[in-house]
């Protein structure tokens, strides 16, 4: 959330490089964090894989961080400006 407030507030040349700045953030996530867990990035997926396997103890965390971590990102951006 960090990377997209950047680049969409801000000068013209800024947004010229906008999908490659998002989608080198999305690429070094699936890299560092797939193998930790699976770089499941959509809560939607670890939902139905979840409720097939019926493993739901560690669910949660796929709802609450992204919502914390958007939350956090505008106030640190907030500061950054």
């Amino acid at each position: 959330m960090l990377v997209i407030l950047n680049v969409a507030d801000g000068s013209k040349e800024k947004g010229l490089f906008a999908g490659i700045a998002i989608g080198g953030v999305i690429m070094l996530e699936a890299m560092f964090a797939g193998p930790i867990s699976g770089a499941s990035m959509n809560p939607a997926r670890s939902l139905a894989s979840a409720l097939v396997s019926g493993h739901l103890q560690s669910l949660w965390v796929y709802f609450v961080a992204p919502i914390f971590g958007a939350i956090s990102a505008v106030f640190f951006y907030k500061k950054l400006i």
